[in-house]
């Protein structure tokens, strides 16, 4: 699996950190091993102008997820790729000081809100989604699932 973290955010965010933390989860969604993910740590005037181009909101969000490749059996849970090639999953784009925000009025360490959002990018790249209610208790169920897995310290 290759997993690919850029710190454009001005930061100092730990990549390796995120790279382990993506993997892990990519792992326990059982994506193929020769996937392809993309993890953007961005500031709020990048992710804010990315949310008013693909989402059409105004604003900084936490993040946003650009599927590149899913499976045509969504509901499988299960991402599947031919042997022997390698695949883009896509990318997802977090904005670090909206992270470090919420990770403070949450009372939780930064590396929570890293963790959940990590999750959440993931889940949206391999279709899940929170339209509507019945798509949004799957969704958080799953989230809750994974996250209740990642070791955090």
């Amino acid at each position: 699996m290759s997993i690919e973290v850029l710190d454009e955010s001005g930061r100092d965010v730990d990549v390796r950190r995120l790279s382990t933390l993506a993997r892990f989860v990519m792992d326990r969604m059982r994506v193929h091993a020769l996937a392809e993910l993309c993890i953007k740590a961005v500031d709020e005037q990048t992710i804010a102008e990315l949310n008013a181009q693909w989402m059409e909101k105004e604003g900084p969000t936490d993040v946003l997820a650009f599927p590149l490749w899913t499976s045509a059996e969504k509901d499988a849970e299960v991402f599947y790729l031919p042997p022997e090639e390698t695949t883009p999953v896509g990318e997802i784009v977090i904005s670090y000081p909206q992270a470090a925000r919420q990770a403070r009025e949450g009372k939780r360490p930064i590396r929570s809100e890293m963790a959940l959002l990590i999750v959440h990018g993931v889940l949206h790249l391999l279709g899940y989604d929170h339209v509507d209610s019945r798509q949004e208790d799957h969704m958080w169920a799953k989230q809750d699932e994974v996250l209740a897995k990642i070791p955090l310290k």
